[in-house]
């Protein structure tokens, strides 16, 4: 690693790295994405994504079982990306970690791979709540290597909410949902990208180690101690406030017997203008609980309108459905089916786009503003 010699240059760079801890992540060209043995959309939600949002950055998806097929075949996205079973051969200058585990622990397979690419000079960036940096081994490797060891949930968020009032001129929305993992980040994104299309001062805020992965900024709002969450959402937005329009990442869901603290304190630390509600079609039970059923969606949102409005007046804008397992007929029949029980626009950005979404937002941006 180089060293900054420059007292000036290194108090810049210092700061940078305090008010953007992951300044460099986006700098990354040449990635290698680990999902070795859990390649499914169910784990792999993280390599997907960044197969989605960095495809260009990403030159190999690594699992040993798979090696020979492309990430478009076995992951349904990321087209002519090849598997491969090794870093042989590779010019890569980064190993993303491309999973998302319960409860965020390292595979213990992986740890002669991530040594691997650590001996090999290769940076590695997890999202984990095992924190890489923590292990001896790891460390000594990344030292030898003059590589960097990349923990995107390690923070030091310290910040208790002021609840002030935001500028007026920032609008600000929010992906809320039935569940967890339905998608509320692409829809954060794809509403983010088509508002930029039409040339509108929208931006992304990641409030999760993926999001952050793709867009170089953000906090990582599952791993900051509670009493520090609504705080550290707060001043995330703050930061990002000269901006017109806001999509705030949501995360978890506010019924989720492992997850709703989190989902809590990002509501009311983000005070949103306006909410986007997404479910998975035909999902019927809490992801990684099978036993414990999901709530309606009146509930649901009836739920979410009254915790939000506690800190700020607020209303759904629309309802995103992720319709990845029917059917186009079953997908249109669902659209209809809620469009009129909940008089909303409802769509899947995957299959549709976000137009729908991006007109109801400006709607009411110019009622607001």
């Amino acid at each position: 690693m180089s060293l900054v010699v420059n007292p000036a240059a290194k108090e810049s760079a210092d700061l940078k790295r305090r008010i953007n801890p992951y300044e460099g992540i986006k700098s990354y060209g040449r990635i290698v994405l680990l999902t070795d043995g859990f390649s499914t959309p169910f784990f792999a939600k993280t390599a997907m994504s960044l197969l989605r949002y960095r495809h260009e950055d990403v030159v190999a998806v690594l699992d040993v079982n798979e090696a020979g097929k492309t990430a478009g075949e076995l992951l349904g996205v990321g087209g002519a990306v090849p598997v491969v079973s090794s870093l042989d051969g590779l010019d890569a200058d980064a190993m993303f970690l491309g999973t998302a585990l319960a409860g965020g622990q390292l595979p213990e397979a992986w740890s002669g791979t991530i040594l691997d690419a650590l001996n090999r000079g290769i940076d590695v960036v997890s999202g984990m709540h095992d924190f890489l940096a923590d292990d001896p081994g790891f460390r000594r490797a990344a030292e030898q290597g003059g590589c960097d060891l990349i923990d995107i949930r390690r923070n030091d968020e310290h910040s208790t909410s002021t609840g002030k009032p935001f500028r007026d001129e920032c609008l600000r929305i929010h992906t809320v949902g039935q569940d967890c993992s339905l998608g509320k980040m692409v829809v954060s994104l794809e509403i983010q990208r088509e508002l930029a299309r039409r040339e509108e001062d929208a931006e992304f805020v990641a409030t999760g180690q993926t999001g952050i992965m793709i867009s170089g900024t953000g906090i990582p709002v599952d791993c900051v101690v509670s009493d520090f969450v609504n705080g550290s959402v707060e001043a995330l937005v703050r930061r990002n406030d000269h901006h017109k329009i806001l999509l705030i990442e949501g995360q978890g869901s506010i019924s989720h017997p492992s997850f709703s603290a989190v989902t809590t304190g990002l509501l009311h630390g983000c005070a949103p203008d306006g909410l986007i509600y997404c479910y998975e079609v035909g999902r019927q039970f809490v992801k990684g609980l099978s036993d414990v059923p999901l709530w309606s969606h009146r509930k649901m949102m009836d739920a979410y309108l009254t915790m939000a409005s506690l800190r700020n007046p607020t209303r759904f804008l629309g309802i995103a459905m992720n319709s990845r397992n029917v059917s186009v007929a079953e997908a249109d029949a669902e659209r209809e089916r809620m469009q009129a029980e909940f008089g909303l626009p409802v769509c899947d950005v995957y299959r549709d786009g976000a137009s729908v979404f991006a007109d109801v937002v400006l709607e009411l941006k110019r009622e607001l503003h």
